[in-house]
């Protein structure tokens, strides 16, 4: 008897173990194309599982595989159920990944035994802000082992955060990974002693919802993935306008051992600016941001001298969010200066893309002892949406006009708003993208530009529609090959593709079909100066660039000239890059006219760099072809098919008189092209080998002319 205890304890740890190494169970994980045995209500849940964020929702994370449940399916508006089957409760815990609303009862997801709620969790987010990530989740079930249950997915919510996000639904033995204990409305005060609060910021972590509060009102409010340890880098808040008063950090909701609150730190300089502009990834011939990301280039003007950016920024995460207006001011259109933020989302909504005009006349009466205002003209993104002004005297505070909005909400997609002076009718022209409701005989969807026009900036009136163009719409005037007497109007659209024809002050007549503007990569939702000196129609797009790991993301594009040329189709936008890239170079390396063989000696075999600019002027025999190798990149012109190719990337590039020219601009995370005398234009998004810095030029097939061949090895934008 004195063996028995040994084996019997020996077997029973040993059952034990094995018990605890059962393989977990998969309740669901959503990957179907359908829901399966799933049973749904209403219409938030729709017919099968998400494939990621449905239309106008943010970006989703965090779920695993392909698919998930997502109730944003026609926004917060929508409510439903989605009920499981039943199933037997075999393990000790239940797992799942959830995201969305933090609603009990309304956006959550129901444990049901015995036609009981027995546990219930929801989403983290409650208030505006915040993050659509899945985070993991689960209760303890072991006193239920054995019994029956089924789960219910509610969406019974409408407005903001109304809609919930789950996906992974396991049984397993082993605790989830749930985040620790989360404490609610924490809060810490601090005196304004420093020009910037710097926030730690860890790229890819959940969203939190700071509010700054001056003497019990809320000045700032933003979401952040704030860093609850060491963070990846610093986000600065500017606080000089309360400089010596207390402020309010609060932040909705932060786990109990959290560092991220008593991290923020004051400074009067930038925390970790030892290095910038000069990052790993940072664009050395074109803008972004110091910290945070940008996208939309709004308000190009000049102003008192200077050229000013506007653009959409998140100067708190690496991540579109958070739409703020962004500034920066150049004196040549090359090198910028950022001088901080000059539009703050409000109580209206977040601040999204617009123009900005110089009232010579004052005609809006925000003008000041002779000063001619600077007018921004913006759309507010809350609920409504709605479009709205902002003026300057000195081109570097900005003021919200009081009696905003200007123009209110047509659809809850409208937005962008481009405003001119048009001149032979003496009043302010404004296009204005709007999304109307689907119709029949319309397409779908159904987009379109409004244009109003203003004597003043404040009253706007609708005089006619054009269908086809989606977000940020420009349209300017240009002459046909430089003669002043042959205008034509150009309409475009954040896609870049474009329309000629004619305007009479009230409505634009196109004289052709749409047509295809830039031929690579990676541009968006354009803009040309408004108020230019010298009569150029200069552009820059949105570069869709990522800078992976740096604490800033994409970038502006090197400005370009347009121009408008003839050719056999009729007359058709060209691009240029500005002249003023010339002032850049800092050793050019130039070529008499000459002829290259195949298998002939590399031209530019002493040209080493990595910010290049090269230009060439060729005639090609009809089966030859050019090959530039530039920093390892393999760039191509096929005269047979009259196409450039970079990186198996083909654009059209016609012949011009039987000569093509080439010019290709090198940065850190793109490269640019220009062909075809500017009708070709292809920005397209590349990161070169680091080690790479050579010049290589050979030709395929009979030997090709070259005109101008030359290279120049740039310098940096930045100081």
């Amino acid at each position: 008897m004195k063996t028995v205890a040994p084996i019997f304890l020996s077997l029973s740890v040993a059952l034990a173990a094995a018990r605890a190494q059962q393989p977990d169970i998969v309740v669901a994980d959503f990957e179907a194309e359908t829901y399966g045995a799933w049973k749904t209500t209403g219409t938030a849940f729709g017919r099968g599982p998400a494939r990621g964020a449905l239309p106008g929702q943010m970006a989703v994370e965090g779920f695993a595989g392909r698919g998930l449940v997502n109730s944003f399916l026609g926004g917060d508006k929508a409510t439903g159920t989605l009920t499981s089957p039943e199933f037997t409760i075999e393990r000790k815990f239940l797992s799942f990944l959830i995201g969305g609303g933090g609603f009990a009862g309304k956006t959550c997801v129901n444990l049901v035994v015995s036609g009981k709620i027995v546990r219930i969790a929801t989403g983290p987010n409650t208030e505006p802000g915040g993050s659509e990530r899945l985070e993991p989740s689960g209760w303890d079930v072991s006193e239920l082992t054995g019994k029956s249950a089924h789960l219910v997915v509610v969406d019974d919510a409408t407005g903001g955060w109304g809609h919930l996000n789950l996906d992974q639904i396991m049984q397993a033995d082993t605790a989830p990974p749930m985040a620790v204990k989360i404490a609610k409305g924490v809060s810490r005060e601090v005196v304004a002693e420093k020009r910037w609060l710097h926030f730690p910021v860890k790229t890819g972590a959940m969203k939190r919802v700071v509010t700054v509060s001056v003497d019990g009102k809320t000045e700032r409010r933003f979401d952040i993935e704030l860093a609850d340890a060491e963070p990846d880098w610093w986000a600065p808040l500017d606080v000089s306008a309360w400089a010596g008063k207390t402020l309010t950090i609060s932040v909705n909701q932060l786990p109990e051992n959290s560092t991220a609150l008593s991290s923020i730190k004051q400074a009067d300089g930038m925390i970790g600016a030892e290095n910038l502009y000069h990052e790993a990834l940072r664009p050395q011939l074109q803008f972004s941001a110091k910290r945070g990301w940008v996208n939309d280039p709004n308000g190009l003007v000049f102003f008192n001298g200077e050229y000013h950016l506007f653009f959409q920024h998140n100067p708190y995460g690496w991540s579109w969010g958070n739409m703020h207006w962004g500034h920066a001011v150049s004196r040549d259109l090359v090198h910028w200066e950022e001088i901080g933020e000059a539009l703050y989302p409000d109580d209206m909504g977040p601040m999204f893309s617009g123009s900005a005009v110089v009232d010579e006349q004052n005609t809006s009466g925000f003008g000041r002892d002779g000063k001619a205002p600077l007018v921004l003209i913006y759309t507010a993104a809350g609920n409504p949406t709605v479009q709205c002004l902002a003026y300057s005297l000195d081109g570097r505070t900005f003021t919200k006009f009081a009696g905003n909005p200007v123009i209110p909400q047509i659809t809850g997609g409208n937005r962008d708003p481009k405003v001119f002076w048009h001149a032979p009718s003496k009043r302010w022209v404004l296009t204005l993208y709007v999304q109307l409701p689907d119709a029949p005989g319309a397409p779908k969807p159904n987009h379109t530009i409004h244009f109003f026009t203003s004597p003043n900036l404040r009253d706007w009136t609708l005089r006619s529609t054009t269908p086809g163009f989606f977000e940020c719409p420009d349209f300017f005037e240009l002459p046909v090959d430089s003669d002043a007497a042959h205008q034509k109007w150009v309409l475009t659209a954040a896609s870049s593709e474009y329309q000629v024809g004619t305007f009479d002050g009230e409505k634009f007549t196109p004289e052709t079909p749409k047509l295809p503007a830039q031929r690579g990569r990676g541009f968006y939702a354009a803009q040309t100066f408004s108020g230019m000196p010298d009569g150029r129609r200069v552009q820059i797009g949105w570069g869709q660039c990522p800078s992976l790991g740096m604490p800033f993301n994409q970038l502006q594009c090197f400005p370009c000239e347009l121009s408008l040329r003839s050719t056999p189709g009729g007359p058709r936008l060209a691009w240029q890059p500005i002249a003023q890239l010339a002032s850049l170079r800092v050793k050019s390396h130039r070529h008499e006219p000459c002829t290259l063989n195949e298998g002939g000696k590399n031209p530019l075999s002493d040209v080493h760099g990595e910010l290049l600019e090269i230009r060439a002027d060729f005639t090609p025999a009809p089966n030859s072809e050019v090959l530039f190798k530039v920093r390892g990149v393999e760039i191509r012109y096929d005269s047979a098919k009259q196409e450039i190719v970079i990186d198996k990337h083909r654009a059209p590039a016609p012949l011009r008189d039987g000569h093509q020219s080439v010019i290709i601009l090198t940065d850190r995370t793109n490269f640019t092209i220009w062909a075809s005398d500017g009708l070709t234009y292809v920005p397209f998004p590349l990161i070169a080998n680091p080690k790479e810095l050579v010049v290589e030029i050979s030709v395929k097939g009979d030997a090709v002319k070259f005109s101008l061949l030359e290279a120049h090895e740039v310098k940096s934008i930045w100081p």
